[in-house]
């Protein structure tokens, strides 16, 4: 009794211990599941929203991979067709390459799906619409194509024919797409080029050597001495040695060199002209890419460095001396040994503005940062100045700048040492190396400078020195933007110039631009007088011009005034013609007509003249030309008047007479027409008087 008694709780603990352990399991599993749930719910939504960039790095490499499935299928798919041997010897091994790559394929398009583009500058990331563009384009219809299951005819064909999955080679323009972005990335893009077009050579003879293999298989192994050997000898039986002599003889053919049987049947010749038409578009291919390699390689040396055949026909041309000529070449030599660029902004120029300048930067500014002058500048402004700068390259023993020389441009050492010596070029005072620099004074136009803008030492390249130089002008022209980085650099200038006890300091500077503003001044008071006077004199042919068009219109309205006067005469003598018959009166009338008529042309005469005397007058710019104009033009007024008395004739020239006296007070408006007013009146009505008394005295004579 008293063991079942302690048994009891002892299974009861062990109950409870099991019922917690096997909660705990299930609350793991929940657990497991619930997370399960959440990762499968996260991946669905990373996939869904996973996008490639055709620039990064991931589809880079990926195109690098699709490289392997795609060249395997170009060369082991022929090969395994011809070569039936080696595709029975080795079957579960391409089988497995051959689902691999077909594997890699459908990833491949999937890849592709999610592959953004750039539309207007902008990379289109909507899935929907990367698989409505990728669905609508060729390159999926030649992708599904690639994959179509054509192995199910090996259940017709038999699992010796692989040449089922030809189609396979549909994905050839990936591969070209992959090779192009090699060839951009790549430091050596010639190399890379020979390498591409070897590549293609090779393929193209491997696929002739299988198909040679094939027409010798069916023609007749050993049958003449074109095809292959018979395969019964030993010494031809290997498959190593099958596949070795049909591409040496396939290799004979395209290269064009060696002596390779000459065929004997028909199927022999067509093989063999077929592969001499593509020999030479092989050959000609070879020789244009390698040519083309070449010349780009001259280029770029004729870019990176002088061209050094031009040069030695100049110095051979003019008789240099040998020893000049030895510094040259040595330098040359120096150049290309080491690759040393001097021409860094002409190479630069392909690219743009900004990329120039990030290069220049990066490769430059550490450098120009350590010119004590330039401290603590913007770095705007050390941007613009780096793409100033100039490489140079000195030979050994050459001076860079000597005493007394006028300062163009400071130097910045980047590799080699210089040494500072005296005038006998012997003593040296100090040596300078890399990260130095020195002129920085000189291209500064600092006022009170005792040595002017001329260099006070000699410096002397110790060995072949690099330097970069900085001229005056570009830095002028840079400053010309910065004033403040130009205040700037004048005042540590001057603190330099100080501390070496090469300042100047007194108030001439102060006088001289004084006087320098004055004179300025001065300028700008004369060019505005003279300024003055030509708008004067501008301002006066204006109005003469305009003078002499009003006297022309008014010479204009005068002439057809007077051509209606003529148009009316010859009507009044129509009718004196028809009243001719009517009697001694009728004679007498119509010479009274003719008198007139003479008398009229007279004062038209006359008036033309005074016209043009007065347009002539008025030219000179006489005040009396217009009074002069007034009085011939009352004189010819009375003229008119006196001709012919006809009620007729005056209502017809009541017209010009009415345009003279508008014209003659507008004119005399200007003046003091109104006092004359009067004057005119009466002298007006006394010629009419005068003008009737010649009228009766020459009716009287008539009669």
């Amino acid at each position: 009794m008293d063991n079942t008694s302690d048994t009891r709780p002892t299974r009861n603990r062990w109950q409870r211990l099991l019922k917690g352990r096997q909660k705990q399991k299930v609350d793991v599993i929940e657990n497991v599941a619930k997370y399960d749930k959440n990762a499968i719910h996260m991946l669905h939504i990373i996939w869904k929203e996973w996008l490639v960039d055709p620039a990064e790095q991931f589809y880079y490499v990926w195109l690098q991979v699709m490289i392997l499935p795609i060249v395997y299928n170009s060369v082991i798919i022929i090969l395994r067709t011809c070569f039936t041997t080696i595709a029975l010897s080795y079957l579960p091994v391409w089988l497995t390459l051959d689902y691999l790559s077909d594997l890699m394929y459908i990833v491949d398009m999937i890849i592709t799906v999610h592959t953004g583009y750039v539309d207007q500058g902008i990379l289109v990331k909507d899935l929907t619409q990367l698989k409505q563009r990728y669905l609508h384009s060729k390159a999926f219809l030649r992708d599904l194509a690639s994959l179509i299951p054509t192995d199910l005819l090996y259940f017709v064909f038999g699992i010796q024919t692989p040449l089922v999955r030809i189609n396979r080679l549909l994905r050839m323009p990936r591969l070209n797409e992959a090779l192009d972005r090699m060839e951009t990335r790549t430091s050596y893009p010639n190399t890379f080029r020979i390498s591409k077009l070897m590549i293609y050579i090779f393929v193209l003879i491997h696929w002739n050597a299988c198909l040679y293999f094939a027409l010798s298989s069916y023609i007749g192994f050993g049958s003449d001495r074109w095809v292959y050997p018979n395969i019964t000898n030993p010494e031809f039986a290997s498959l190593r040695r099958q596949y070795i002599y049909c591409f040496w003889f396939s290799a004979q053919i395209f290269t064009t060199v060696g002596d390779t049987p000459l065929p004997k049947r028909e199927d022999e010749y067509l093989f063999m002209i077929a592969d001499l038409l593509i020999a030479v578009l092989v050959f000609a291919s070879i020789v244009g890419n390698v040519g083309n390699v070449i010349t780009s390689l001259r280029d770029r040396d004729n870019v990176f460095f002088p061209n050094h055949e031009l040069v030695k026909a100049y110095l051979s041309s003019h008789q240099i001396s040998k020893e000049l000529r030895h510094r040259i070449d040595n330098w040359y030599q120096h150049l290309h040994i080491n690759k040393k660029i001097i021409r860094e902004n002409e190479i630069l120029q392909e690219l743009p503005l900004h990329l120039r300048t990030e290069i220049a930067v990066s490769v430059h500014l550490s450098t120009l940062s350590k010119v004590t002058i330039f401290h603590n500048c913007d770095r705007s402004l050390l941007e613009e100045l780096v793409l100033k700068l100039t490489p140079q390259v000195f030979s050994p023993g050459e001076y860079v700048c000597k005493k007394g020389d006028v300062g163009h441009e400071m130097y910045i050492i980047k590799e080699g040492k210089l040494a500072v010596v005296a005038d006998d070029g012997v003593t040296e005072f100090a040596v300078l190396s890399d990260g130095n620099f020195f002129g920085e004074i000189s291209i500064i136009n600092i006022k009170g400078n005792k040595s002017g803008n001329r260099r006070t030492a000699n410096i002397r390249s110790i060995g072949h020195s690099d330097l970069f130089s900085l001229s005056k002008e570009a830095l002028m022209d840079v400053l010309s933007e910065f004033p403040a980085a130009k205040r700037h650099l004048e005042e540590k200038g001057r603190q330099i110039l100080t501390k070496m006890g090469m300042l100047e300091e007194n108030g001439d500077g102060g006088e001289g631009e004084a006087a320098t503003v004055e004179t300025k001044i001065k300028k700008l008071e004369s060019s505005l007088e003279s300024l003055h006077t030509k708008l004067a004199r501008l301002m006066a042919e204006l109005e003469s011009s305009n003078a002499k068009m009003q006297v022309r219109v008014e010479q204009l309205e005068w002439e057809v005034a007077a051509l209606h006067t003529d148009l009316s005469k010859e009507e009044e003598d129509a009718r004196g013609v028809q009243g001719r018959g009517e009697g001694v009166g009728g004679e007498v009338q119509l010479e009274r007509e003719e008198a007139e008529g003479e008398e009229e042309r007279e004062a038209s005469d006359l008036k033309m003249k005074r016209q043009r005397q007065g347009e002539d007058v008025f030219n000179e710019g006489d005040g009396q030309s217009t009074t002069s104009t007034k009085e011939d033009v009352r004189k010819i007024e009375v003229d008119n008047c006196c001709v012919s008395k006809d009620p007729e004739f005056h209502e017809q020239n009541q017209d010009v007479r009415k345009i003279v006296r508008e014209d003659g007070n507008d004119r005399l408006g200007k003046g003091d027409g109104a006092e004359m007013e009067p004057a005119e009146m009466s002298s007006g009505e006394s010629e009419e008087k005068e003008c009737e008394l010649k009228t009766q005295k020459s009716e009287e004579k008539t009669n």
